[in-house]
């Protein structure tokens, strides 16, 4: 974000508390990047999120989401967040990989045997028993009150992939640390191509494969453009942060904070189940005017690519990042391997 426009947003954001500070004292304010009618289990959990916590605050307390973009998008939200233009907000962990090295372990380790849900587990786990994830955030003015991993992922095709051997000569979209590697390791070029440049990569024959999972392969309309979905076992990759402002999470009573960390727990079961109810209506849809054929991919044979050379730099990379920062390694590499 430029900084002017951030000095400006900083700015607008202390004259509205200053004017507000009578009658809105106890409104929240949740930037977040997602169009408020995208009825993606993101975007309705951010609403139960906001439902839950007036409710558990006996409407004490309310947050107020600003959606679509309409305060910062979605790579500036780290910094507005810190800033002070809001007090909640979503950060998209993997583009910001050098900022928030520790909180992008899985992105380091594709692929890894965890689901949504355990991933997420894995990050609540983390963020209590090693007091770097916070500091790593609290660095920026951030805290970490909840998490929103991805679905896991195999590969959308525009053409049908049964094993490694087929995938060789491919041309697969790529992005962050791992997912190069790994394509490299199977035969393919990887290739960068940005989430909404994808369908008409896919379309134009750009790319044959990109990594997704249904849901977002649904919500994107990839799956309009390439009609074969191989379940290649990746695993679920970790996406967003719900962060606060560290100081307005500081300025809450106990009881409130009480509310927020608990709300982050259940959060996580919620968006989960949400997320699992997604999947099998995409692939209900799948089967019928849409006409995505789903295949099985053969046991082991990407497991197998662990032990490439590439995959275990990218994979030591991390471990050396985070013994740097003194965080023991060994629990957090033993749920990222199979």
């Amino acid at each position: 974000m430029g900084g002017n426009r951030m000095k400006k947003l900083i700015f607008a954001a202390a004259i509205a508390s200053v004017l507000t500070s009578g009658a809105q004292a106890d409104t929240y304010k949740w930037i977040t990047y997602k169009p408020q009618g995208a009825g993606d289990a993101q975007a309705i959990t951010t609403q139960w999120f906001a439902d839950q916590f007036a409710e558990r605050t006996g409407g004490k307390h309310q947050i107020e989401i600003l959606w679509g973009g309409s305060v910062a998008k979605a790579r500036e939200i780290p910094e507005a967040l810190g800033g002070g233009v809001g007090d909640f907000g979503d950060v998209i962990t993997p583009y910001f990989p050098d900022l928030l090295p520790l909180n992008n372990a899985v992105g380091f380790f594709i692929p890894q045997p965890m689901d949504t849900k355990a991933v997420g587990e894995a990050m609540e786990a983390w963020h209590k028993e090693f007091p770097q994830y916070a500091k790593e955030l609290a660095e920026q003015n951030l805290r970490a009150v909840g998490f929103r991993p991805l679905e896991n992922y195999g590969l959308l095709c525009s053409k049908p992939v049964r094993s490694i051997d087929e995938m060789k000569g491919l041309r697969i979209r790529s992005y962050g640390f791992a997912y190069p590697a790994l394509i490299e390791a199977m035969g393919a070029t990887p290739v960068s191509i940005s989430t909404s440049d994808a369908y008409e990569a896919l379309q134009r024959s750009v790319i044959d494969c990109t990594p997704i999972g249904p849901a977002l392969a649904r919500g994107w309309k990839y799956d309009e453009v390439a009609k074969y979905y191989i379940e290649v076992p990746f695993g679920a990759s970790f996406g967003h942060i719900i962060a606060m402002n560290l100081n307005s999470y500081e300025a809450m009573d106990e009881e409130t904070r009480a509310v927020v960390d608990q709300l982050g727990h259940d959060y996580l079961i919620e968006y989960s189940r949400m997320l699992d109810e997604d999947d099998t209506r995409v692939r209900e849809l799948w089967k019928g005017d849409l006409g995505v054929e789903v295949i099985d991919f053969p046991e082991g044979e990407l497991e197998a690519l662990v032990d490439n050379e590439g995959v275990q730099a990218v994979r030591a990379e991390w471990v050396e990042k985070a013994e740097a920062l003194d965080v023991p390694v060994e629990d957090i590499v033993g749920r990222l391997k199979f």
